[in-house]
């Protein structure tokens, strides 16, 4: 007996490629990796992957796509093409789950929320012959989470994904992850990971969590204890994750995880100004007092491993003048890589709701807009300044914050605070992967259809 096949895709932005640019920073699809680890052993799946290569089209039984915002319209593309064809077309993702009823425009189905309580529906009804518009299920039980399908990634990633928790009690105001994993911070089981993390063949691991800590005294005895066992077990992995800046007030557990791998940190900072971190809603931050970032830095780096600074140009305090002193923060702390990055209002968070009621999107011509909502372009009017100051503003700071002669003064300045080569290393890399995206193409306003372009890929 034939089995059937399950194509599943993993689209990417054909206007500004992204982390696709360099191998070095290309991240796993691990959500089709779960779909693929759910579905029934009579199915023959592949995995068409546009951060390696554009796709050509494959015969299938049944299509799934996932969707960023920043992918969506890349996804519907695809979609078409394969209901042109006659094959059913699934769609999922964060971006799908926000918008469902624009994404039925272009698929058969729709998987709403985490994918692991509603795909073995999906395939039983499809192979019954009763395919549903909408799946929607409740959060996942992550002590039942089923180990992705990394053989079927493509084996030229450098790194290997991995996740160890899900959800988010923070409120910031431009984050849709608690809209989409909710607010209760789920523990996966820490012998699970381990095991998990036998199996790759990768050296390099991301943490793919929104915090590898937590919030809890809970979460940090289950960050300790995946650490210990990682030292435990002799994996030898090298690793990198995000944290919230409070992280640097347990200066024991930073030494643990350096112990165990870490090399890199990436730390939400968003501003210097409390003002910015009010608009955002970044009550950490807040908590802890924007005085406390130099000690915070330093207390990271004496355990070895460097800071991911990510910060966010076009709050509602913002000015021009806000923005410049920004750039200089960025130019003089001791900040080891830098993520600078547009206030992008994705569907889903408390911003895009609150812009779209005060009529401050401009870039609203979907879908084909939404391949401007790449945290570089400038999709909105801020409060305090027209929409291309913001962009001049960005695009002055990228010159600034990614030049070659500031890179190098960081790479020493890492070695230094760091007194590790390694992760020296490590940062170097990865800030020529943030210059890669923020050099690529300059930031451009999107003022609806007078930036929309009409370039499609062909699939044949």
């Amino acid at each position: 007996m034939n089995k059937k096949t399950l194509i599943l895709i993993n689209p990417s932005n054909q206007y500004r490629r992204g982390f696709a640019l360099r191998r070095q920073s290309r991240q796993v699809p691990l959500g089709l990796g779960i779909i693929a680890a759910l579905t029934p052993a009579n199915w023959k799946i592949i995995i068409l992957d546009e951060n390696i290569k554009p796709i050509r089209l494959r015969e299938a039984d049944l299509v799934g796509i996932t969707a960023f915002t920043s992918t969506a319209q890349r996804a519907y593309e695809i979609a078409s093409i394969y209901r042109e064809k006659g094959i059913p077309v699934v769609l999922g993702g964060i971006h799908v789950s926000m918008l469902p009823d624009e994404a039925l425009q272009y698929g058969d189905a729709v998987v709403i929320g985490e994918a692991e309580t509603s795909w073995p529906k999906v395939m039983h009804d499809f192979e019954a012959g009763r395919l549903q518009k909408i799946y929607r299920g409740p959060h996942a039980d992550l002590s039942q989470y089923p180990i992705p399908r990394h053989d079927l990634f493509h084996p030229s990633y450098l790194f290997a994904s991995i996740q160890t928790s899900r959800g988010c009690p923070m409120d910031c105001d431009f984050c849709s992850v608690p809209a989409f994993n909710g607010h209760s911070y789920r523990l996966r089981p820490v012998e699970a990971i381990l095991n998990e993390m036998e199996t790759l063949p990768q050296k390099l691991i991301y943490f793919v969590d929104d915090n590898i800590t937590g919030y809890s005294k809970a979460s940090e005895k289950h960050a300790q204890e995946l650490f210990e066992g990682m030292i435990r077990r002799r994996l030898k992995k090298e690793w990198f994750a995000q944290a919230s800046l409070n992280i640097s007030q347990n200066p024991e557990l930073l030494k643990l995880a350096a112990r165990s791998g870490c090399k890199m940190l990436l730390i939400g900072i968003e501003a210097e100004d409390e003002n910015a971190l009010r608009d955002a809603n970044k009550h950490v931050n807040l908590a802890l007092g924007t005085k406390t970032y130099k000690h915070a830095f330093r207390t990271i780096h004496q355990a070895g491993i460097a800071v991911l600074g990510a910060f966010i140009y076009g709050m509602d305090s913002d000015t021009p003048s806000a923005l410049q002193n920004r750039t200089k923060f960025i130019e003089r702390s001791s900040v080891d890589v830098v993520q600078a990055s547009a206030m992008t209002p994705l569907p889903g968070t408390r911003l895009f709701n609150r812009l779209q009621q005060e009529n401050r999107i401009i870039a609203h011509h979907t879908p084909h807009s939404w391949k401007y909502f790449h945290f570089s372009d400038v999709v909105f009017k801020p409060a305090k300044m027209e929409a291309q100051e913001l962009a001049d503003n960005l695009w002055m700071a990228y010159q600034k914050i990614f030049s070659k002669k500031l890179l190098r003064i960081k790479f020493l300045r890492t070695l230094w605070n760091t007194k590790n080569l390694r992760t020296a290393v490590w940062a170097w890399n990865s800030n020529l992967n943030y210059r890669a995206v923020s050099m690529e193409i300059p930031p451009v306003v999107c003022y609806d259809l007078q930036n929309i372009s009409s370039e499609t890929d062909d699939i044949h």
